[in-house]
């Protein structure tokens, strides 16, 4: 079993950045692609960012040179660095672990990101 806990979102001014975190529990992190994903007011879920146990990383398109996810594997971390913030990257945001052994999936509790014009 793993738990994510999450922090870091909040508002802030177009322009302006945040910085999320994720810390998971349990002994499996080495197992674990963590990513975040994100859902705005009547729109799906969708993928930030993700980031494997080799550090290998993939970045959505719209946010790409932006957004940097990082790994940090002696505190069972990851961080979502977010710059240069745009009103259309206001969401609700969710911490992600997949367990590559056993295909299952854990989600974070989300945390609120807003940006004001």
């Amino acid at each position: 079993q793993v738990q994510l806990a999450e922090s870091g979102g909040g508002s802030v001014q177009a322009g302006g950045s945040l910085r999320l975190s994720c810390a998971a529990s349990g002994s499996i992190f080495s197992l674990l692609i963590m990513g975040w994903y994100r859902q705005a007011p009547g729109k799906q879920r969708e993928l930030v960012a993700r980031v494997t146990d080799g550090g290998g990383t993939s970045i959505e398109r719209s946010v790409e040179g932006r957004f940097t996810i990082s790994r940090d594997h002696i505190k069972h971390t990851i961080y979502l660095q977010m710059n240069n913030l745009k009103p259309e990257d206001t969401a609700v945001y969710y911490c992600n672990a997949l367990n590559i052994r056993t295909s299952v999936n854990y989600w974070g509790q989300g945390t609120q990101v807003t940006v004001a014009p």
